[in-house]
């Protein structure tokens, strides 16, 4: 296959797990190959040095997790824009939160109390609420998983002494939780702060654990359950996570 420029995607088809699957080969200047899932199907990201070969084995190696999330995306009923209005409610950490809207200069303000939580915001003009919306959850998901992410540095460190902290960035992917980089750091998905705690713990343990094991090998999974034994019911509930999430 000749290699082509960065950016450069083209329709390819393979036959993978007895199915026979259309989906989009794109090269980038990544080191390392990479899968995504929309509605428009399979992407595979490819390094600029790797071959055609490098991508059917990998895919290959991930068949079924392709199919699960294929299947997952089709079965899928489409979204329905979550509505920012005053009194209107959505999950942070699997809980109820209500949204005020309030004058101000255009900044949100979270209140934290025993039994609920509340997200004002104060806005300049109605039109910028959900922009609002957006700024003020996504400093709170990366203030919260920044707490997850030391925790789990700190377990970690009792089996693999010496890791240093990765950096964290926030994701705005629609079909992948994390990911994990030595080079990079951690990307964490933000939308994951409408979850319940265990199924975010879930996700951070699991890209520490590729930290040790840069794949999903026995190996890997073997430091998952070291620094989380019950990420089991977690790792299951994700696949509901749609069910939860607003789309905004």
């Amino acid at each position: 296959m000749p290699r082509s420029s960065a950016g450069e995607a083209e329709r390819r088809v393979i036959r993978l797990g007895g199915r026979e699957l259309e989906f989009t080969l794109r090269r980038s200047s990544r080191r390392t190959l990479g899968l995504t899932i929309d509605s428009r199907g399979l992407t595979v990201t490819l390094p600029l040095r790797a071959s055609l070969r490098d991508a059917e084995a990998f895919m290959h190696e991930r068949a079924a997790w392709i199919f699960e999330k294929l299947d997952t995306h089709a079965t899928r009923a489409p979204a329905e824009p979550t509505q920012v209005a005053d009194g209107s409610q959505f999950p942070i950490l699997g809980q109820p939160c209500r949204v005020t809207l309030l004058a101000g200069a255009n900044r949100a303000h979270w209140v934290e109390g025993f039994e609920a939580r509340e997200l004002r915001l104060l806005l300049r003009r109605m039109e910028d609420a959900q922009a609002v919306l957006l700024r003020g959850l996504q400093r709170y998901a990366l203030d919260y998983f920044q707490g997850r992410l030391e925790e789990y540095a700190y377990i970690l460190d009792r089996f693999a002494p010496g890791l240093a902290l990765p950096p964290l960035r926030l994701s705005n992917a629609r079909t992948r939780w994390g990911s994990c980089s030595r080079h990079s750091g951690i990307r964490l998905n933000w939308r994951l702060i409408h979850l319940p705690p265990a199924q975010i713990d879930y996700v951070v343990a699991h890209e520490m654990a590729h930290l040790v094991e840069m794949n999903h090998s026995p190996r890997f999974w073997a430091v998952v359950a070291a620094i989380m034994p019950d990420y089991e019911a977690p790792k299951a509930a994700l696949r509901h996570a749609h069910k939860i999430i607003p789309t905004f």
